[in-house]
């Protein structure tokens, strides 16, 4: 069998090819490895002016990434590319989506009249910008899964022969070297996604024992939504779900913005904690619950104009010492905390309806905060599980 005519002949890019396979063992990111491809081209004597490379992942709020060098930068610009593009112009027969939908190469001749080509807005950018020739090519991966690059020059006569021939042979090397980086990053991301970014930092570094773990000294938030299973039995399934994200939504964004971390969603409750390693931790909880109670408002106007009833929802806050680490059985494993502290702001949040406050605190959380915000005492209450009355404040900011 004879061997495809680029593989084992000598190219302008067999030394971007051998720093791709052995000079980036210590790179993490696939931007920065690929703007240094770039100008490793460029020194090669490969005439490169431009040159993108568009990925998939899978992250919850976007469908990809775009990152795009250009002659004299020193890194990749990265644009996130969001899940609807498929349906906007700049996709809508765009070199990308020909090559996602089965091109095996793309290439524009950019020197001729433009009526004479491809329509499409970029090829119009391009030419503007004095690129005289582009190739767009799939970069395949494991499992199906494909990307695109791109290579564009301003040489007059575009790439020769030689050029495309040193570019081709260096496709699938950069194919192997952006999946390990992209799937570092798609780990990365996923656990991010469903343990939080902390939790996710420990269990890449290698906490993945059951029963291993730390003690953390830290501020408690336990957050439910009032009425669920009424609403949940009466509502149509997908309003129940986007009601639940929009419940999140104005809870989550807050916390994360103020240094909080979400371990869980539990049905219809979340539980974050704050760790106090932070100075501020526990006004920045405070400050947070401030701006969720505004986005609920919001939240709760919005409905009220399309005829849902509003959401309320109870919030129960305590601090102290937690351990933090993997629970479960042999095979599932669970990264949150436990201990009493937990357990504290559990009861409180239960305490909430019955008290008719919507954000109950605990007397040794309320002393770290006292002096900062206006609290309401609401006395001495009995506390399932706990043997002394506890003394709780309200906080209404």
């Amino acid at each position: 069998m004879t061997a495809p005519p680029t593989n084992n002949v000598p190219t302008q890019a067999d030394g971007v090819i051998d720093w791709l396979t052995n000079g980036t063992r210590d790179e993490r990111f696939i931007d920065n490895i690929f703007a240094q491809m770039c100008i490793r081209l460029q020194q090669a004597g490969i005439p490169l002016k431009r040159s993108t490379l568009h990925v998939q992942i899978n992250h919850p709020q976007w469908l990809g990434a775009r990152m795009m060098w250009s002659d004299g930068m020193t890194g990749a610009e990265i644009a996130r590319v969001d899940y609807d593009v498929r349906e906007r112009s700049e996709y809508i027969g765009s070199p990308a989506s020909e090559v996602i939908e089965g091109a095996a190469e793309l290439r524009e001749n950019l020197e001729q009249d433009a009526t004479l080509g491809r329509k499409h807005a970029i090829y119009g950018e391009m030419r503007a910008a004095g690129l005289t020739d582009y190739v767009a090519w799939p970069l395949y991966h494991t499992l199906g899964k494909q990307h695109v690059v791109t290579f564009a020059t301003d040489r007059p006569g575009g790439f020769e022969p030689a050029h495309i021939a040193a570019l081709k042979k260096l496709l699938p090397v950069l194919a192997l070297v952006s999946e390990i980086r992209i799937k570092n990053r798609l780990a990365r991301t996923l656990l991010e996604t469903y343990v939080g970014s902390h939790a996710g930092e420990l269990i890449l570094a290698g906490a993945t024992r059951r029963g291993t773990g730390t003690t953390v000294r830290a501020a408690i938030m336990i957050c439910d939504l009032r009425d669920f299973t009424k609403i949940s039995d009466n509502w149509p399934r997908d309003d129940v779900i986007d009601l639940l994200n929009d419940y999140f939504d104005a809870m989550s964004e807050p916390i994360a913005r103020h240094g909080g971390e979400i371990l869980k969603f539990i049905g219809d409750g979340l539980l974050a904690i704050f760790p106090l390693q932070a100075p501020d931790a526990c006004a920045n909880l405070l400050r947070a619950v401030t701006e969720a109670r505004q986005a609920m408002a919001a939240l709760n106007e919005r409905n009220n104009g399309t005829g849902r009833a509003p959401l309320n929802y109870g919030i129960g806050v305590h601090v102290g010492d937690v351990m933090y680490g993997n629970i479960g059985s042999t095979s599932r494993l669970d990264f949150t905390v436990i201990g009493p502290a937990v357990n504290m702001a559990s009861r409180l949040e239960a305490l909430t309806k019955l008290l008719g406050r919507t954000v109950l605190l605990s007397r040794d959380f309320a002393e770290l905060v006292e002096p900062k915000f206006e609290l309401e005492h609401v006395g001495k209450h009995e506390v399932r599980g706990f043997s002394d009355p506890i003394e709780l404040f309200a906080y209404h900011g």
